[in-house]
């Protein structure tokens, strides 16, 4: 592993001209609230200008595809659910091939429930076999109240993603690592797997929507122990960029450190050629 940090802004290895596919992270990295990070759109543009391809990934299961499309489209930009990848879908992957069949207890947004419902997974308030955990922007103390009661009764504990704050306009907000930490400390566990970025889960089932080797894929993305180290640990490119939460210090600091970082990903556009 390297101990060293790339020199910003720049691709001494010519790393991004083999990747056909990024992975993108939103919050922070293409956008804060309903605002583009400057000139976001236009690397979009030049990703597909330059016959190569992107996804959105991110962890936030506060909302299901159809709810990120419609932000998109409110802020110029035309895309389908096809290009929408969240920790909320990976964890339904996780859950039909490891669950089947199984009731599940789910802490999060009506938008959140509401997709899983529609992938045919059974939701159950009183008696369920599962519990999963999201960022559930609708959170009161009954809720929290009843997760900790199914967790300190043993049920198998799963959470969609492990990001302690969500990026906004206005600074930061507490997320699902939040969550898990209240949890934690009423019910003395955190959860037996997490599936959303850095971990293997959201890899495996992003590797079942992109249909190209590992090695041409990068991660790009804010943060560094969700978006870089997801990227290092499973065999993508990582690109770090600091429009969003980590800074250079960060970086500096860090046992993690990203194949490349550069200011936003603006920079990134000269080296799509």
């Amino acid at each position: 592993m390297q101990t060293k940090i790339p020199v910003v802004n720049e691709d001494q290895e010519g790393i991004l001209s083999q990747v056909k596919c990024f992975a993108l992270d939103m919050d922070g990295t293409i956008y804060l609230g309903e605002r583009w990070i400057e000139g976001a759109a236009a690397f979009l543009e030049r990703i597909e200008a330059s016959g190569r391809s992107y996804v959105f990934v991110t962890n936030n299961s506060s909302k299901n595809a159809a709810v990120y499309v419609e932000k998109l489209k409110r802020m110029g930009l035309s895309v389908g659910e096809e290009k929408i990848v969240t920790s909320g879908q990976a964890t339904i992957y996780y859950l039909k091939r490891h669950f089947p069949e199984k009731r599940v207890f789910l802490l999060g947004n009506e938008l959140l429930r509401e997709e899983f419902l529609q992938s045919g997974i059974a939701l159950e308030e009183d008696s369920p076999d599962v519990v999963v955990t999201a960022f559930d922007t609708s959170l009161d103390y009954r809720k929290m109240c009843k997760v900790c009661d199914f967790v300190r009764a043993g049920l198998p504990y799963l959470a969609t993603h492990p990001d302690y704050n969500c990026p906004t306009e206005d600074g930061f907000i507490p997320d699902a690592g939040a969550i898990h930490a209240f949890i934690n400390a009423s019910a003395f566990r955190y959860p037996d797997r997490v599936i959303g970025k850095p971990n293997a889960d959201i890899i495996e089932y992003l590797t079942t929507r992109v249909d190209e080797e590992r090695s041409r894929i990068a991660m790009v993305g804010d943060r560094l122990y969700t978006d870089i180290a997801a990227g290092r640990n499973h065999g993508l490119q990582s690109v770090l960029v600091l429009s969003g939460e980590a800074s250079l210090e960060d970086a500096k600091n860090a046992e993690i450190k990203p194949h490349l970082i550069f200011s936003s990903v603006r920079e990134m556009i000269p080296f799509l050629v």
